[in-house]
């Protein structure tokens, strides 16, 4: 199993992974809705599939707010800007009483 990749989900050496690292930019997106919260989505390019179905290398997070440590991962940056998009929609019409289902799956089961 492959453990690091580049943006495109290639595989990389540890070594090439830690060069990208310090020298891109790793937003996909960063929005900042006040006291709602921050959503963040990273290129992470390190696996976080831990196992079966494809590597899952991007990350949303929201910071602060209703829905803080809220998480999702993605395997492609164009499901990380989707779910970037979600993610900011979910936190803009947050609603506590709402059952909301995981926003992006990744062929895998939705989390509890």
């Amino acid at each position: 199993m492959d453990l690091f990749f580049d943006r495109q989900g290639t595989p990389i050496s540890l070594e090439r992974w830690a060069a990208l690292m310090g020298r891109q930019d790793r937003h996909v997106g960063l929005t900042d809705l006040g006291a709602l919260g921050r959503v963040s989505t990273v290129w992470l390019g390190l696996n976080h599939a831990w196992g079966d179905g494809p590597p899952l290398i991007f990350e949303t997070m929201i910071f602060g707010g209703p829905m803080d440590q809220y998480q999702e991962r993605y395997s492609t940056e164009e499901q990380a800007a989707i779910g970037h998009g979600f993610a900011v929609q979910a936190l803009m019409y947050y609603r506590p009483e709402a059952k909301r289902p995981p926003l992006i799956q990744n062929g895998r089961k939705p989390r509890k």
